[in-house]
């Protein structure tokens, strides 16, 4: 267990580090921020002072190294558009970002599971039919389609939900929340359900399609000649089993809902990093453009880290197979 998981830490550290070079590339390729920070009419002195304060004269690869420990330390300068650092823009845009993937993964899995496994059991169905076909809709419609939708019949025609921002929020620490408020769940239901579509409908078709290969096997086969209860069998054997590859696929989706919420984020106005990353290829704001990147690759990196280990610990006949190879 040991040696996975510490292999599992080599391979995430140099992922990083893969991400970091690809990162920094920005700051070497697109555009020149000495450029940004002082403007067109800049004079060759002031340039060349500014060069050597932000250490941009040093060779290629001392520059690399000093931007891998202070993106270590969670350091990435200066924001060129908003001359703010850029740690803090992206601290207080986080929780927003996080919130809402967050809401949007549990609303996935409350109800893509159920849908997949009744789809699963009722195949022939009028209702599986139905949940077939909305799940080929919420695969082919775009995103930013979705959420334009549900702006304009729940929030322009019904006036149920707003159409943009987050509404209110509090303050903890440095974390800002809008789940405390009602007008926070309030802001936060149409932008959820946009971000989830794709992903529940995901998740449904994978179930129904695990549910059905796993009923096809000996061991439920063996199940049913002991008499056990269809209930019992469904949900104390099949769906267990089921659920082992679908917890990989969700843990990835996670991330995946971090790092792709930009149009979601975009649509609603949601003030994630999404939006302030959208902001910054608009303006070529290299050092958030770099942050983001470099955070939704450790978000990715974690997440990847922690599947394997619940895949590792749920299913036995991994810990098996490493035992024997030993």
């Amino acid at each position: 267990m040991f040696a996975f998981i510490l292999r599992r830490l080599m391979q995430a550290v140099i992922v990083m580090v893969t991400v970091a070079f690809i990162a920094f590339l920005l700051f070497q390729y697109v555009g020149d921020p000495v450029v940004f920070l002082l403007g067109q009419d800049a004079t060759p002195d002031q340039i060349r002072q500014l060069r050597a304060d932000l250490g941009l004269d040093q060779p290629f690869f001392v520059q690399f190294w000093h931007f891998l420990v202070n993106a270590a330390q969670g350091e990435f300068g200066l924001s060129l558009r908003q001359g703010a650092k850029v740690s803090r823009l992206i601290s207080e845009r986080f929780p927003a970002t996080l919130e809402l993937a967050l809401i949007a993964a549990v609303m996935a899995l409350a109800i893509g599971i159920p849908m997949g496994v009744y789809a699963a059991l009722r195949r022939g169905n009028f209702l599986s039919q139905v949940f077939m076909t909305i799940s080929l809709l919420g695969v082919s419609l775009p995103t930013f389609l979705i959420g334009i939708l549900l702006i304009l019949v729940f929030a322009v025609q019904l006036g149920w939900f707003p159409s943009f921002g987050r509404g209110e929020t509090v303050q903890i620490g440095w974390w800002s929340t809008g789940l405390l408020k009602a007008k926070g769940w309030h802001h936060i239901v149409l932008p959820a359900i946009t971000l989830a579509v794709f992903q529940l409908t995901l998740i449904m078709r994978l179930v129904r399609a695990e549910m059905l290969e796993v009923l096809r096997t000996d061991y439920i086969k063996f199940a049913r000649a002991r008499g056990l209860s269809n209930r019992a069998i469904h949900f104390g054997h099949a769906l267990k089993n089921t659920l082992v590859p679908v917890m990989t696929i969700t843990g990835l989706q996670l991330g995946g809902l971090i790092a792709f919420a930009i149009i979601t984020e975009t649509v609603f106005q949601w003030p994630g990093m999404g939006l302030l990353f959208i902001q910054a290829v608009t303006f070529a704001d290299i050092p958030v453009m770099a942050a983001y990147l470099c955070l939704i690759a450790l978000i990715f990196v974690v997440i990847n880290l922690i599947v394997d280990l619940l895949y590792f610990a749920v299913d036995p006949r991994l810990r098996v197979a490493r035992s024997e190879a030993h």
